[in-house]
Parts: structure tokens; sequence; C-alpha cells
């Protein structure tokens, strides 16, 4: 369904509250200024880019409570989650800015037959995609990175997200010059016009496959236009009968209910070995147990709600598959301590093998939501084969107690984040991320995006 030219959301965990307006914007006109801005930008020295986003970087601190508390009504995400999002928020540039620092002006190049340094260019105007699960953190890491790389940058937030993103928007607006970071509002329409613009000379955009793969389709023949995509996945996590149950069944449960399962590195299935299968399926449905639905605003809660009623449809559906045995069935609570909610509980379902899971509509589908399947084998092969075969590769996690069985079972894994007893969630800013397959071509996000901001250039001189 597209988005109208306004609108207001409700949030997710009191349909009762309505948000402010949003309007769609115009494509053209913010591409424009954003075009008209770049050569001035791309001119000014890095350190003064630098210094002109820490003052930016001061000021959303200085307001660190209202966007959390409107990451929050927007969104659904817990208030621990949000903050952490911020907290990111505010790491991220130190992170960019040493990156930069590293990449954009050059670095020197010995053992050639002259001396040469290479250094990084800038584009042109960049747009940034962002989702509603990260309202800031994922689209400001690369709107950072665009930025400091010299381009100027147009930033299309989800319509889930807008309010949320147009404070932040209006804080990078007092503090830049003119048009170097544009904001543009709507949805489908607008970010498939702005990706296919051919004056923005790179696109950074996460979200859904089918969105992925169409702007892939509508710039293929614009060859210098660089595309980033987060795509997401079908994570999973590998539990061998050497590690200990109960400390797996917590990883699992947690990388499950997160953000209530909107993340696209959340656990999508759970491969364990057949002869400690019942013991760690046992843990789990325990481990699972304090992740009720709560207020998202209260401390102690460890389950939020899902964004919105097609998020909650689409769970309902995907619980009513009859493929597979239920441990738990997932439900929807819809009012929690009096507020009508998106409220949802976890989902356990559990398949006979791999294959079962393979032909299973669970395994292709990513739900965005508190499901997991349970999937016993006997022989890792079969989950590694079947983990390959699904197409996706953004994370995937071992457990076991043989680090030996980490390293020959994770050689074997198409993935771009592989973890040794750790949720498939976990994800530093230390760290790049990105995925391959469906799930991404291997670069929108993390550490070190900036390298793919912009254009190498080889620079040689003869004295």
């Amino acid at each position: 369904m597209s988005t109208p030219v306004k609108w207001r959301n409700l949030s997710p965990g009191d349909l009762d509250t309505v948000l402010p307006e949003i309007e769609a914007s115009n494509v053209d006109e913010a591409v424009g200024s954003a075009l008209r801005a770049f050569p001035a930008w791309a001119g000014t020295p890095l350190e003064e880019r630098i210094e002109q986003l820490s003052a930016c970087r001061e000021a959303l601190r200085d307001q660190s409570g209202a966007m959390i508390d409107r990451i929050v009504a927007e969104t659904g995400k817990r208030i621990v989650e949000a903050r952490g999002e911020f907290d990111a928020v505010l790491a991220k540039f130190d992170f960019v800015f040493a990156d930069a620092r590293e990449v954009v002006d050059g670095r020197l190049v010995t053992g050639g037959p002259f001396p040469a340094v290479v250094r990084l260019r800038p584009r042109g105007p960049a747009a940034v995609v962002s989702p509603f699960n990260f309202p800031l953190h994922l689209g400001h890491g690369a709107t950072l990175a665009y930025l400091l790389a010299g381009n100027t940058v147009v930033l299309k937030p989800s319509p889930l997200a807008a309010w949320t993103v147009a404070a932040y928007f209006d804080v990078f607006k007092t503090l830049l010059p003119a048009g170097v970071l544009e904001l543009v509002q709507g949805g489908a329409a607008e970010g498939a016009a702005l990706c296919g613009d051919p004056r923005v000379r790179s696109v950074c955009f996460t979200g859904s496959i089918a969105a992925g793969h169409a702007i892939a389709a509508s710039i293929a023949g614009d060859h210098g236009k660089v595309l980033s995509l987060e795509l997401g996945g079908k994570n999973a996590t590998f539990v061998f009968a050497d590690a200990d149950p109960v400390v797996a069944a917590k990883g699992v449960a947690e990388s499950v209910c997160l953000g209530a399962g909107q993340r696209c590195n959340a656990t999508s299935w759970v491969a364990v070995e057949r002869s400690g299968f019942e013991e760690f399926a046992l843990a789990l449905t325990h481990a699972m147990t304090p992740y009720v639905p709560g207020i998202p605003q209260m401390e102690d809660t460890l389950l939020g709600p899902l964004i919105n009623q097609a998020a909650v449809d689409r769970f309902v559906g995907a619980c009513r598959a009859e493929d597979c045995k239920w441990r738990v069935h997932g439900q929807v609570v819809g009012n929690v301590d009096g507020r009508r909610g998106n409220y949802v509980t976890p989902a356990i379902a559990e398949f006979a093998d791999c294959r079962a899971y393979q032909a299973s509509p669970l395994s292709r589908n990513e739900i965005f939501a508190p499901l997991v399947a349970l999937v016993p084998f006997n022989d890792p092969c079969e989950p590694v084969t079947t983990f390959n075969a699904l197409g996706f590769g953004l994370t995937a996690s071992i457990y076991t107690a043989s680090r030996s069985r980490f390293e020959t079972v994770g050689s074997t894994l198409r993935v771009g984040n592989l973890y040794h007893g750790i949720p498939t969630t976990f994800s530093p800013s230390t760290l790049p991320f990105g995925g391959v397959g469906l799930s991404g071509n291997g670069h929108p996000g993390g550490r070190g995006f900036i390298r793919f901001a912009g254009d190498e250039q080889a620079v040689q001189t003869a004295t």
C-alpha cells in the first residue's frame, strides 16, 4: 500500500496516541538542493567537515531525552533499547571520524616506481533510505560516511519512523550549510524516485528484499551509481550437544525477542544436535518465559509491540503454519495494562528435520516478529546445507565447547557475520556489518563503510 501525501502514525504501544502529521516531500527539489550544495561541501577540508559534524553531535546529545522518547513512541522500541540505539548514534561519530581520517585525504603507498597515495573522491549526492527498526542508527552511519567523504546526502526514512527522523534532520539542518543534508518524507514512490534520480550517485538502502531488488533493477543501467544493500536474513543458531543448553537458550531467546523480533539479525531458526535436542528445547521454553508483552516506556519491559497491524497479521499468518509442531503458540495480546497496542507473545515451532524446515514457507519468509523454529540434526552438514540453500547470509551463531568444531562448521557457512557462543543480534559498531546473497551485498553498515562512500583515486607523482 502506498503512503498518502499526508499521514499520521499511531504509537505501536498505545494505539490511542496519534503522532503529528507528516507530509510527503518533493524529491526533485531535495535532490536539486543537494546537487547545488555539493561543490562547496566537496571542497571543504576534511577537518572542517569533522568540526561541523562534531557540533551536530553535541546538539544531538543535548536533545537525547526527546530523541529517545520519539523512538519509543513512534516505533514501540523498548526504552532500554532506544537508549542503546541513541548511545550508538553518538558513538558512531568518533568511529566514522577515525575511518575518514584514514582514507579520505589519502594513504601513502610505497614499493612502486613513483611516490603514490590512494585517496577517496566524492561522487555527488547520495541517497540513504533507512528502516523503522533502527530509525536513527542505521541511516546515521551511512549519512556520516557519505558526508565525511565529501558527498551531500538526501535522507529518506521509513514512513513508519518519519517523525523521529524529522527531529534528527532538524538538528543537522541548523548546523550544516544549506543543502548538505536534505530530508525526503514519503513511501515507496518517493523512495523509488530518489534512488532512481540520475543526479544521485550513491544509494544505501536498508529494507525488504523486494524493495532492494527493485532498486537494483531500476539503476542497473547506471554503472557509475554505487548501491549498498542490507536486506535482512533468516539467521541461524547452531547448538551442539557439548554446549551448555541454558547458556545457548538464553542467547537464542534474546536474539529472538530483542526489538520484538524486528531486527534483520534476529535468530529465525535453531539447528540443534539431536542428542541434545529435548534438553535444549526445554531450556529455550524456560528462557522465553520472561519475555511477556510490556509497555515500551517501562524500564523492566522485555518485549515491546510490533510496529503496526500489518506486522501483527504477518505474525498471525506465520503462526497458522501446519507443517510443523508448535511447542509454544504465539498469541495476539492487543491490550497491556489498559493500553491498546500491537502486542504478541513469542512462538516456538518445531520441525522434524532440516528437510522439512527447508520445505516450509517459514524458512523462506522473514517474519520480523518473535518467532523461532527448532530443527534437529544428526550430521552438521544437514543444517549447513540448509542454511546455504536458503540463500540468505547475514548472521549465524554456533554454540559448541569445541573451538575446532566452530572453525570447521563456520568455514562452510556463506555468511557475513559469524559468532561463537554469542547471540546473532550482537553487532557492535567496531566491526563491519553486512550480508551476502539475499541479505545484501556485504557492505551496507558498521565500521569501515566510508570505503564505499566515494571513489578511490590512485595518485602518482614523478617528483
